[in-house]
């Protein structure tokens, strides 16, 4: 996406330009944007992480954007790019899309939707809402090796304008050509990516979308989903935790209310007892503990017993805290 979006505006303001293009994201956005960003020739100091709050649930706020944008316009620079997440790996934020989208378009901007996690839970209409103004976005990616039982790897891209994707990647040596490609018939994805070829990749989400079905994916993605709330209310419900961020789909964000060295121990030693497994997250300066529900067998009991597990760990950590003191 970025390729297409650089190319179709040096197209504008002249190949010389790459220096002053900008691309903008939140504090909570993938690295891999910033890695993408190096490989088409945007400086690195040319990527503004936005800022995001705690109270706004890190999500990307739109003045937020608007008077990044506004600063650098007039020193010069050519805004080219903005990614809005849905879901971020960090918290699962959401990012507006519908107020993000008309801030960038009124800068002449490519939108890139990073919904890798969170688009999944769009198959179910009550999640819908989370990609309200995505009708503005010139394309969208999720990855289905994240929340749709895909093995990795597996991401799905839809493009507003192909076209644009055609003109900054195509190659038409002689020994390509045929006639279903010379005449249209045929898509060339090899137009569409960097390299000439590709895995057969779709074959993985057919196969899932066919064992399944669409009741059966929406009634997991809907248990896991019921399974994050009522961690969620355990968690709530014992003093010594707090939910860090609202939960928004299957993972929940809490942590020991005492110390950072005390949240880091717990995951240490729950993760060392073999029967849990979680990650960790540094947002805001605060070190949280990430709970995920996502696997086909995952049940309640499980998530019961990964309470316990949390318990027992914290209750040796306290103790260990005050046999010091």
């Amino acid at each position: 996406m970025l390729v297409a979006a650089r190319d179709q505006k040096l197209a504008e303001i002249g190949k010389d330009k790459i220096g002053k293009l900008v691309v903008y994201c939140s504090d909570q956005t993938h690295c891999a944007l910033q890695k993408a960003a190096k490989v088409v020739g945007i400086r690195p100091g040319n990527v503004r992480a936005v800022a995001t709050t705690r109270a706004a649930a890190f999500a990307l706020s739109p003045d937020s954007l608007e008077s990044a944008v506004l600063a650098d316009v007039e020193m010069g620079w050519v805004p080219l790019f903005l990614c809005a997440t849905i879901g971020t790996t960090s918290t699962t934020a959401v990012d507006p899309l519908k107020p993000l989208c008309h801030v960038a378009k009124e800068y002449g901007m490519w939108v890139h939707v990073d919904a890798a996690y969170g688009g999944s839970a769009c198959i179910c209409p009550e999640f819908r809402h989370v990609i309200d103004g995505v009708e503005g976005a010139d394309s969208f990616s999720l990855n289905a090796h994240k929340w749709f039982f895909t093995t990795l790897d597996c991401c799905c891209l839809w493009v507003k304008n192909p076209d644009a994707l055609k003109r900054s990647l195509s190659t038409n040596p002689e020994y390509l050509r045929n006639q279903a490609s010379d005449s249209g018939g045929v898509i060339d994805y090899k137009d569409w990516q960097l390299t000439l070829s590709r895995r057969f990749r779709s074959l993985k989400l057919w196969m899932v979308l066919r064992s399944y079905g669409v009741a059966n994916l929406r009634s997991f993605l809907r248990g896991h989903v019921a399974m994050a709330k009522a961690f969620e209310k355990l968690v709530a419900g014992d003093d010594r935790f707090e939910v860090v961020v609202p939960r928004r789909f299957a993972m929940v964000c809490f942590r020991m209310t005492r110390t950072t060295p005390s949240n880091k121990k717990l995951l240490e030693r729950v993760n060392g007892s073999g029967r849990v497994f979680m990650t960790h997250a540094l947002v805001g300066g605060i070190y949280l503990l990430r709970f995920a529900v996502g696997s086909t067998l995952t049940e309640a009991e499980h998530v019961m017993e990964a309470w316990k597990v949390i318990q027992e760990h914290a209750d040796a950590i306290q103790g260990d805290y005050k046999h010091l003191y």
